[in-house]
């Protein structure tokens, strides 16, 4: 637990996401083996200690990125796309104004309510009825908003972007129109 916690601070430290307040290490809840399945322990094992988002802040963004199944050299970028797309704010939808503890306040205007959470990710990856090979979805990750407002699910479904087309659906020049 201690080499987690350590790499964790060692790499928010070196990457420049964070402040030197050590970020929580994914804990392990004790289970009965009879009772609880290998994958269900996997899954609670890995489960992290709630985390108190803020605007602004990505200081747990390793650890996030750790468990949804991040490599740890891209990290640093993942941060900045995060803190450009969503402020790191979870619960963010596109065009959301959020206060300073990233509770929602209103909205600016914008038609581009479909882009969710973390990464911001838009309705074309996960809804088919807008894209009938929307990779989220495909992907058995999330095919409606919701899900993607939960910040691993969010992390998870930008990694399958990440894998299919690296860095290009958070860069400007990429995107149509």
């Amino acid at each position: 637990m201690r080499r987690i916690t350590a790499s964790i601070v060692t790499a928010t430290l070196l990457l420049g996401i964070g402040t030197a307040k050590a970020a929580t290490a994914p804990t392990t809840h004790p289970t009965h083996p009879a009772t609880t399945t290998g994958h269900d322990r996997q899954l609670r094992e890995a489960t992290p200690e709630p985390i108190q988002f803020r605007h602004g802040n990505i200081a747990c963004s390793p650890q996030l990125a750790a468990v949804a199944g991040w490599p740890p050299k891209t990290w640093r970028k993942l941060g900045q796309i995060i803190l450009r797309e969503s402020g790191g704010c979870p619960a963010r939808r596109g065009g959301d104004k959020v206060d300073k503890n990233c509770n929602v306040t209103g909205h600016d205007g914008s038609n581009h309510r479909s882009d969710t959470g973390l990464l911001q990710i838009n309705g074309v990856n996960y809804d088919k009825t807008r894209n009938k090979w929307a990779l989220v979805c495909t992907a058995n990750i999330a095919c409606s908003q919701e899900p993607l407002l939960e910040p691993l699910t969010n992390l998870r479904a930008g990694l399958a972007l990440f894998k299919a087309a690296g860095w290009d659906p958070w860069t400007p020049s990429t995107w149509g129109g």
